[in-house]
């Protein structure tokens, strides 16, 4: 590799190095402080929310990979420009086709390292998360069953337990249901077991009332039933089984090409949403070297200025809205029919094109353009 080529892709890695590391910091830490506060309430501890939050980090980096690209270049591109660096470069016969090819080799750079998480980190992280998810749900004793105090773990429902023996059986235990305006019950029992089930966990209640109260039409009526054993589905209440469901998200990128029918069955999705799954993996790495491009090619448009490129710098910033808005437009159309995959490949293509015409642009003699622009102004 040249000098010249060496000395712009040394610059853009060390900015990108920077940059990737606030935004990610800034937007790892975001989702840290939430997700740290769900698990310290249900009672987990310091080294499963530092778990949790580092199963997290993967799919925090793919995300904001391509913008620390994009800022990378943009900002190195403007301290090429006001330190003359990128008008010597011009004038020494450096055209902006060639000025940009150490600028594309560093956006395939952050591509393939985008590829890599997507297509491998990610759904490892995502799996293991669901795992550990799983089995979080089942301590429920551990999340939901802490003795002295209300607990709320699903709207409508009220639960509180005076204390839990050694043994692990629950004293004294009271359990509103009022979910169902209509139909709402109320369960006191002496004792309780929790027994873990392939549905989820099962309350054993033993020696205790339960009162309904049902609405039959204008009128309320209440029954009461005293019971020496009642079986109560506390999964349902907590809904555990939505939580433990697998996610098309947790497979590997080769896996949803051709999903088989075990896959197909743990997710409850469809062969082409599975497909769709895939090959938006396979269209995100695309987007960084656009993204590199886009900051690049639109600061080469304006020349030198003593006032700096901070125009450049606004439109480049629109061209990336632009481009990530044709993401999520791409991506809401393919979960609608997941037919139309070949649309998340449409933001990468509409991406490069604009690449392509802002290095034509660029590269159009400086005077020729002024004049088409003063022809155009008369």
């Amino acid at each position: 590799m040249p000098r010249i080529d060496r000395y712009i892709l040394g610059q853009m890695l060390t900015l990108f190095g920077f940059f990737a590391l606030v935004l990610v910091s800034v937007y790892w830490i975001n989702r840290a402080v939430s997700l740290f506060d769900d698990l310290l309430n249900d009672g987990q501890t310091a080294l499963v929310v530092l778990e949790f939050t580092a199963l997290t980090l993967p799919l925090v980096i793919s995300i904001v990979l391509p913008v620390a690209a994009f800022a990378a270049t943009a900002y190195g591109t403007n301290r090429l420009s006001n330190e003359s660096e990128l008008v010597a470069m011009q004038s020494a016969g450096l055209s902006p086709w060639r000025l940009a090819r150490p600028v594309l080799v560093f956006g395939v750079f952050v591509g393939l390292m985008v590829a890599v998480l997507v297509h491998g980190l990610v759904p490892m992280a995502r799996a293991r998360l669901a795992e550990r998810q799983a089995e979080i749900a089942q301590n429920i004793t551990a999340q939901f069953l802490r003795p002295g105090s209300f607990q709320y773990p699903a709207r409508g429902v009220t639960l509180f337990i005076r204390d839990v023996a050694t043994d692990g059986r629950l004293l004294d235990l009271f359990i509103e249901d009022a979910r169902n305006p209509d139909d709402q019950t109320i369960h006191t029992s002496q004792e309780a077991l929790v027994v873990r089930r392939d549905t989820g966990p099962v309350l054993i209640l033993l020696r205790g009332m339960s009162q309904n109260l049902r609405a039959q039409g204008d009128q309320r009526r209440l029954s009461v039933t005293r019971f020496d054993e009642l079986s109560y589905d506390i999964g349902a209440m907590l809904d555990t089984r939505g939580r433990t469901g697998r996610d098309l998200r947790d497979y590997g990128t080769l896996r949803l090409l051709d999903p088989d029918a075990a896959l197909l069955q743990a997710t409850a999705a469809s062969a082409p949403e599975a497909r769709r799954e895939a090959h938006e993996r396979i269209a995100q790495p695309l987007l960084s070297p656009i993204a590199a491009m886009i900051g690049f090619a639109t600061l080469l448009i304006g020349g030198y200025s003593r006032f700096g490129v901070w125009r450049q710098v606004f439109w480049a910033i629109l061209g990336l809205i632009a481009v990530q808005f044709l993401t999520n437009a791409a991506a809401d159309q393919t979960e609608r029919d997941p037919a139309l995959w070949p649309l998340l490949y449409l933001p990468a293509l509409a991406g490069g094109a604009l690449c392509l015409g802002l290095l034509w642009l660029a590269a159009r003699p400086r005077g020729r353009r002024k004049r088409l622009a003063g022809g155009g102004a008369a």
